[in-house]
């Protein structure tokens, strides 16, 4: 039976090899082999800060992780450490989204329910600190999924990447 806890900085290098491994595998047919290679290598990752803060969170089924995703009342939209540029400085629940920040499958796992399990986990962290609204920045597989919980696009807009690589993505609201 899975089960969701926070994750902790020991678990680090387990989900950095479930994030790439979801990022690559799960993009086929929504992006390209370079693309999803790109955003999985400077975009994807694990943020330290969500760990810190305790809104971080891994799902594990026995002894193994197969899910992790997070919240954050942080003003970054996207991306692990290695695309984090500057301070990351707190939201103001009466006047700014949360966040909802990177959310990921083991491909083998996909569609049993994780990731709606690790939204629900986030959305009522979000409303408990005092959050009325929430947004993300969504990849194309991510879409259709937020879509489903009520998330409303609100931009698309085309990330640009090392080698003239360019991803889209959706930047998604929903009201809490």
């Amino acid at each position: 039976m899975p089960h969701l806890r926070p994750a902790t900085r020991d678990d680090i290098p387990t989900l950095q090899a479930l994030i790439a491994r979801s990022g690559r595998e799960l993009s086929v047919g929504f992006y390209s082999p370079a693309q999803a290679d790109a955003i999985t290598v400077h975009v994807f990752g694990v943020d330290t800060q969500l760990i810190d803060d305790g809104t971080y969170f891994a799902i594990e089924d026995g002894d193994e992780i197969v899910a992790c995703g997070g919240w954050s009342g942080r003003r970054t939209l996207f991306g692990g450490d290695q695309h984090k540029h500057g301070e990351d400085n707190r939201l103001d629940p009466a006047t700014e989204p949360a966040r909802i920040r990177a959310f990921f499958v083991h491909p083998a796992q996909a569609r049993r329910g994780l990731a709606h399990m690790l939204l629900d986990a986030c959305l009522d962290a979000a409303r408990a600190a005092g959050f009325t609204a929430i947004e993300l920045a969504a990849t194309l597989p991510g879409e259709p999924f937020y879509r489903r919980f009520g998330f409303e696009a609100t931009e698309r807009f085309d990330l640009a990447l090392p080698d003239g690589i360019s991803v889209e993505l959706v930047r998604m609201r929903l009201q809490l």
